[in-house]
């Protein structure tokens, strides 16, 4: 008997990290005293470490994904992204020791300029270098967004949220995902993002009130619809038509939960056990996140390209640039 599509959309493909706090904490720990006693040089291979692990540890299916970067790629990237960020920093400081106020604001003006053109020039560079890097099965992912785009999409609702004192915000943020996630290549299947900037307004806008009238209560069940609608809205595209598409589960009471566990867990070990949260905060969306609809894993074919250039994966740190 033939598989319907109907039957085919309620497949359900399971995602699952079976990291655990004791071994994440066992490995940044080293990370951390490597990269103060190398005075921050070691930091890319910690970061590096870092994502191998997280990566492996995370299963689709049972399989799990694979970080191919390396340090030495990430330390050629930071060290290109430090010394732009020291020209930029240098002429900062030129500005702010000439004692001339005309200088210092000509100097400052394009310290700014240039951070704000950095910014896209960095999500760019970091989804190609990050998404090249990852596999699952051996199939590599890939990013084929133009910078071109990326600056246009940038720079447009940069301006346009100041413009509308931060109204535009929600819609900036969803096309910016859009840009990025819409460009992403699993093999020859397709991501693409289907929120609406509309819908993120009225969760922001529900989130804030309410959080006040409940004395912050409701901050969390807000938390839980930001992560619904950043992971329920992407969509994967397979060659024959067929889609699935991402589910979290996640409810209040478990971010409630995490979030003050994560913060005893921060206080009580001084700082040293933000790896722990790290893997609870993984364990509770990743294991309550599935893929549901038809996703055929056998009929993935390898269709992206290397890409080596780490430069703006650590450019994006210097920036706190976060990108689920």
């Amino acid at each position: 008997m033939t598989t319907t599509l109907l039957e085919k959309e309620k497949q359900i493909t399971h995602f699952s990290f079976t990291g655990k706090g004791t071994e994440y904490f066992a490995i940044e720990i080293v990370n951390l005293l490597l990269t103060v006693f190398t005075l921050g040089l070691y930091y890319p291979w910690a970061k590096a470490k870092s994502l191998q692990y997280l990566y492996r540890k995370t299963e689709l299916a049972g399989t799990p994904f694979v970080f191919h970067g390396t340090g030495k790629e990430m330390f050629i990237g930071f060290i290109k992204g430090l010394g732009i960020f020291v020209v930029l920093y240098g002429i900062l400081m030129y500005g702010v020791f000439s004692e001339d106020p005309g200088t210092f604001l000509i100097t400052y003006g394009i310290f700014m300029l240039g951070l704000l053109m950095l910014m896209p020039l960095a999500l760019h560079g970091m989804m190609r270098y990050r998404t090249s890097r990852s596999s699952w099965r051996g199939i590599h992912l890939g990013y084929r967004g133009e910078l071109s785009d990326m600056y246009a999409t940038y720079l447009v609702g940069f301006f346009l949220t100041i413009l509308t004192l931060g109204i535009y915000g929600s819609w900036f943020v969803v096309k910016l995902r859009k840009q990025m996630i819409d460009n992403v290549r699993f093999g020859n299947v397709k991501l693409r993002y289907v929120g609406d900037g509309a819908d993120l307004f009225l969760i922001h806008l529900k989130g804030f009130f309410f959080s006040i009238f409940t004395l912050g209560i409701y901050f969390f069940w807000y938390t839980k619809n930001l992560l619904y609608f950043y992971v329920n809205n992407i969509v994967v595209l397979q060659e024959d038509g067929t889609y699935s598409r991402l589910q979290c589960h996640v409810s209040g009471w478990e971010v409630l939960k995490l979030t003050v566990g994560n913060l005893l867990i921060v206080i009580f070990t001084l700082g040293l056990g933000i790896p722990l949260t790290t893997t609870r905060t993984m364990s509770l969306i990743m294991n309550n996140t599935v893929m549901s609809g038809h996703f055929d894993a056998d009929a993935l074919v390898q269709t992206e390209e290397a890409y080596d250039s780490a430069t703006y994966e650590s450019m994006t740190d210097m920036m706190d640039i976060g990108v689920i």
